[in-house]
C-alpha cells in the first residue's frame, strides 16, 4: 500500500482514459471518477491498480463522500487531476442562465470542493500536485462561448489563487491550456474533413500532465499550454 494515489475526474473515452492509463503505468493507484460507474468497467478490469466511483462532482456532498471512500479504500490523493467538464455553446441571448450555473458548478465549484478536500493533507505531507485541464477559453470570451468561457475563465484564477496560496507549503497546482480539438472527442468526428495534425492526442496531453506534475520543484510550471504543430494562434 506504498504505491502513491491519483485521483482524476471526468474519467471519458479520450483525455481521462489517457491519464488513467499513464499514471497507472507510472505506478500510481488511480481513482477513476465518473457520474457512470458502469462506463468505467472495461478500463478497471484492463487496469488493476484503478477503481472507479461514480460522483457527480456538482454536488458537493457526493465529493465528500467519495473522498472518504477513496482514503478508505486506497489512501490519500498526492495528485488530484480535475479533468471533468461542463460546456453549453450559443450567445449570451441564447444560453439557458441555469446551463451557465451548471456549468460553473463541474468546472470551478468542483474544483474548489475536491481542493478543499484533499490540499490540507497534501501540505501536512509537504508535497502534493493539483492540475486542472483547461482550454483557450479560459483565456478570452467569444460569441458563441457565453455558456462556457466563463466558467473555464474563473476555472483558471481558482487554480491560480490555489497556486500562489500552496506553492509555498510545498504542494504545486498547475493549469493546462488544451488548445485544440481532442482526438477521440464528438468534436473530432464532426471535422472529418481536417488532416490527422489538427487534432491533439489524448495521451500527449496525458504525458504533459506526468511531466508537469513530476517537475523539479526548481522549476515549477503554472500556465502550460499545448497545441498541435499545424495550429495557427
Amino acid at each position: 500500500m506504498s504505491d502513491p494515489i491519483c485521483l482524476i475526474t471526468g474519467v471519458g473515452p479520450a483525455t481521462g482514459s489517457a491519464l488513467v492509463r499513464r499514471f497507472a503505468k507510472g505506478g500510481y493507484r488511480v481513482a477513476m471518477l465518473s457520474r457512470n460507474r458502469e462506463r468505467l468497467a472495461a478500463l478497471e478490469a484492463e487496469l488493476p491498480s484503478a477503481k472507479a466511483y461514480a460522483c457527480d462532482v456538482t454536488d458537493g456532498t457526493q465529493i465528500e463522500a467519495r473522498c472518504a471512500a477513496i482514503e478508505r479504500d486506497l489512501g490519500a490523493p498526492e495528485v488530484l487531476i480535475h479533468n471533468a467538464v461542463g460546456g453549453t455553446f450559443g450567445s449570451f441571448l441564447e444560453i439557458d442562465p441555469q446551463a451557465l450555473n451548471r456549468n460553473f458548478q463541474i468546472n470551478t465549484m468542483a474544483l474548489l470542493h475536491l481542493a478543499r478536500r484533499l490540499a490540507p493533507d497534501m501540505v501536512a505531507k509537504g508535497r502534493g500536485a493539483i492540475v486542472a485541464t483547461g482550454n483557450t477559453s479560459a483565456q478570452r470570451g467569444r460569441p458563441n462561448f457565453a455558456g462556457f468561457a466563463p466558467t473555464k475563465a474563473a476555472q483558471r484564477i481558482l487554480a491560480e489563487a490555489m497556486a500562489r496560496d500552496l506553492g509555498p507549503k510545498g504542494v504545486h497546482v498547475a493549469y493546462l491550456v488544451i488548445d485544440a480539438v481532442i482526438d477521440g472527442t464528438p468534436q473530432r468526428n464532426l471535422r472529418k474533413d481536417k488532416p490527422e495534425e489538427f487534432f491533439i492526442k489524448p495521451t500527449a496531453i496525458a504525458d504533459e500532465i506526468w511531466h508537469v506534475v513530476h517537475q523539479d520543484r526548481s522549476a515549477w510550471s503554472f500556465n502550460v499550454e499545448v497545441r498541435p504543430y499545424g495550429e495557427v494562434w
